[in-house]
């Protein structure tokens, strides 16, 4: 008996053994081994001793920094869902409006409600309105928003039906003027450009897509607006609406969504690379990289908390998606990131539901405390729209000197190059 126990328990381990082989190799995208020049003593991903394939050892892995994070956010604490604190459905003190999405290629919104104030169905003056407003935000990133600026289009799944209603409701509180499809200003689009034949209404979509319109109002008033809703929220027909916004003529993309990275994630690369167009994506609120935000096509767009006492101060929000993406090549412009991979962030704006924006949905209860990065990625969006030309994430890392360093790096993972100086770094 002793004997057969000893072999079976044998043959157990080499079968394990065996087991993991196979689970590293595939754990490599085929094409990594092709993606960067390397020398004798280098790896598939990286100097020898130095860095991996997410990035710089003790530093980095594909999800972010070292003993800070996983896959899935902060080590030990959290979930796939987020980070410490929060669940599959929120985070300390706000919930998330979309729920959760395991099935790879699918997106969720990336919209996260402040608990800790109460909806107000309405007010009597907007002083009353709890958040930041429209002239905060213009402040803080200095922003020349009597501009004209260019049209702003947003892609998010699902129907909204009311967003037009939600928007006139922001735009009279604050000031903004009207801005609807009688004046051109607002013009509402089908995931193929047709009017009318809308997706199915979304409860947690609609939320997003108001404060999208919002933000983009509250940043540059005078942007038109082109919202076009997809069928779905798979990553494909969200990328086909981002085609059809750029087939339309639109120089700058909004895209407050994310998904998941997968390993097949590189074969819609081709939505979002449209030269000539700025595409702000949105780098997700769980703390690691995410999709299409690790597209080399894009400007991702972190988070930061926002806050004034005096003048405006801002940090890295924890909760901002960021990290090496384990898929996406390392863009040349990005040398001065630490990562041998694609770096998830680019530039950030105010995301921290706790120091979070004003909005208005009638459907949620009326006026709301907003983040996430579906704040900072329309508020970026119409930053570059007022630029008047607006440009490839390239550029920005060119003129990086125009933006708002957030730490003592010229470069963090958490917030990129920091956040917008004006617009001249856009």
């Amino acid at each position: 008996m002793t004997n057969l126990l000893q072999r079976l328990v044998g043959l157990a381990a080499a079968i394990a053994l065996g087991g993991c082989a196979g689970g590293h190799a595939s754990l490599i995208p085929a094409a990594s081994a092709a993606t960067f020049s390397r020398s004798a003593a280098d790896t598939a991903s990286g100097l020898p001793g130095t860095d991996t394939a997410s990035g710089l050892p003790g530093t980095d892995t594909a999800s972010g920094l070292p003993g800070t994070d996983t896959a899935s956010g902060l080590p030990g604490t959290d979930t796939a869902s987020g980070l410490p604190g929060d669940t599959a459905t929120g985070l300390p003190g706000a919930n998330f409006a979309c729920a959760p999405v395991l099935a790879a290629g699918t997106a969720r919104c990336t919209l996260a409600i402040n608990l800790n104030v109460p909806p107000v169905a309405s007010v009597a003056n907007a002083s009353l309105i709890a958040g930041l407003h429209p002239s905060d935000l213009q402040s803080a990133y200095q922003l020349p928003s009597q501009d004209r600026g260019a049209t702003v289009a947003i892609v998010d799944a699902y129907d909204n039906p009311a967003v037009e209603a939600d928007l006139a409701v922001y735009r009279a509180a604050f000031g903004l003027g009207p801005c609807t499809h009688l004046t051109g200003c607002f013009t509402k689009l089908n995931q193929r450009g047709v009017a009318g034949a809308y997706p199915a209404a979304n409860a947690a979509w609609s939320e997003e897509i108001s404060l999208d319109v919002e933000m983009v109002s509250a940043v540059c008033p005078n942007c038109a607006i082109l919202l076009i809703e997809t069928d779905s929220a798979l990553v494909d027909d969200l990328g086909a609406g981002v085609d059809t916004a750029v087939r339309l003529g639109a120089r700058v993309v909004s895209n407050s969504y994310y998904a998941t990275e997968w390993a097949g994630e590189r074969n819609e690369d081709v939505h979002y690379d449209h030269p000539g167009t700025a595409l702000a994506v949105a780098s997700g609120d769980i703390g690691r990289t995410s999709y299409p935000a690790a597209s080399s096509g894009v400007t991702a767009v972190g988070g930061t908390s926002l806050s004034k006492s005096g003048g405006w101060s801002e940090r890295a929000w924890q909760y901002g998606g960021h990290g090496c993406s384990p898929y996406e090549a390392k863009p040349r412009w990005q040398a001065i990131a630490p990562c041998r991979s694609r770096s998830a962030v680019d530039i950030s704006a105010v995301a921290d539901p706790q120091t979070g924006v004003a909005m208005f949905e009638a459907a949620a209860g009326g006026w709301l405390v907003a983040g996430g990065t579906s704040v900072s990625t329309p508020i970026v969006a119409a930053a570059f729209a007022l630029s008047g030309d607006p440009q490839s994430p390239a550029y920005l890392y060119e003129h990086r000197v125009d933006f708002r360093t957030l730490t003592s790096l010229a470069y963090d993972l958490s917030t990129g190059l920091g956040s917008p100086r004006g617009i001249a770094g856009l």
